[in-house]
């Protein structure tokens, strides 16, 4: 468990995500002190600074010095870059998903946590509802699967989105965005995977079929760009008792992260979540990328 009576955080980022979950949900825990946020734009950073009643920082470097943790809200190529700085200073990691767009950049956070002895959580929103975490545990197990299927068809171009503008979501799709999400609901009850065929379909979507260790053969069929008439979210396992629906995601996303929180300060730096599954997220979503590419399957990259 990580020795701090209160647990000093900075958060980095001051977009939709870092407002409305991260920002709101550190303010409110009881067990943490939310002492400043920085962002890219100093403007927004006063501006958020200023709706939680924390401090805005203009340099990292300052902010990491006042604080135990860092919990970051911005894309995933700036926030492997970050982390990266953040670990070196020795603070712990509450990160979101996908930890790094790279295995290069991936293995370097995780070296960095490895060496300092940190702890960190990766946030994937389903595995902080209860009603997930009961139901890998049954099929976990239960035992006998075979296989799953994961359908995420969402669409960042439906009205009122606050993710329309996402430049990220927009050049690297469902596989990188929803991928993570569909991942830490299979590899928990399938195991990992050794080898990866994608290929690329209409709006965007990659279809990816995976063959686990164990195994098993699931399938991924993700993308951001679906028609509303089409959008569907379900993930499936079957084996040999039949079938099985994991739950869906109930909304409350709030309550997920204050749980990612918690684990994190009661964590002893290892946790299911941590940069190490991270890490081996990353490596299947780029050999899902490089698959869909060469039109071969792909083995993912180990450490």
């Amino acid at each position: 468990m990580i020795d701090f009576s209160v647990m000093r955080f900075g958060l980095l980022g001051t977009g939709y995500w870092a407002r409305t979950v991260h920002g709101a949900a550190l303010a409110a825990h009881a067990d943490v002190e939310l002492v400043g946020v920085w962002g890219r734009d100093p403007s927004k950073a006063a501006d958020l600074a200023g709706a939680l009643a924390i401090h805005p920082y203009e340099s990292i470097d300052k902010l990491l010095a006042d604080v135990d943790a860092v919990a970051v809200a911005l894309p995933p190529d700036i926030q492997a870059e970050l982390a990266l700085r953040a670990a070196e200073a020795g603070r712990h990691l509450l990160l979101d998903k996908p930890l790094a767009l790279s295995v290069e950049a991936a293995d370097a956070v995780v070296a960095e946590v490895e060496a300092r002895g940190l702890s960190s959580v990766i946030f994937f929103t389903n595995r902080f509802q209860p009603t997930t975490v009961a139901a890998l545990e049954n099929a976990s197990s239960t035992g006998g699967w075979l296989g799953g299927r994961a359908t995420f068809f969402g669409s960042i171009f439906a009205p009122g989105s606050p993710y329309a503008d996402s430049v990220w979501r927009q050049q690297h799709g469902g596989l990188w965005d929803l991928g993570p999400h569909t991942l830490s609901l299979l590899l928990p009850v399938l195991g990992p995977v050794e080898s990866v065929t994608a290929t690329a379909g209409p709006r965007q979507t990659t279809y990816a079929t995976l063959r686990h260790e164990s195994g098993a053969v699931s399938t991924m069929e993700l993308t951001l760009d679906s028609a509303l008439e089409a959008a569907r979210i379900e993930t499936v396992l079957h084996g040999e008792h039949g079938w099985l629906t994991l739950p869906s995601f109930d909304g409350n996303t709030l309550g997920s992260y204050e749980r990612a929180i918690s684990e994190l300060l009661a964590s002893d730096g290892s946790h299911p979540l941590d940069v190490h599954f991270g890490r081996e997220v990353t490596a299947i979503l780029a050999a899902a990328e490089a698959s869909s590419t060469s039109e071969r399957a792909v083995k993912p990259s180990r450490r």
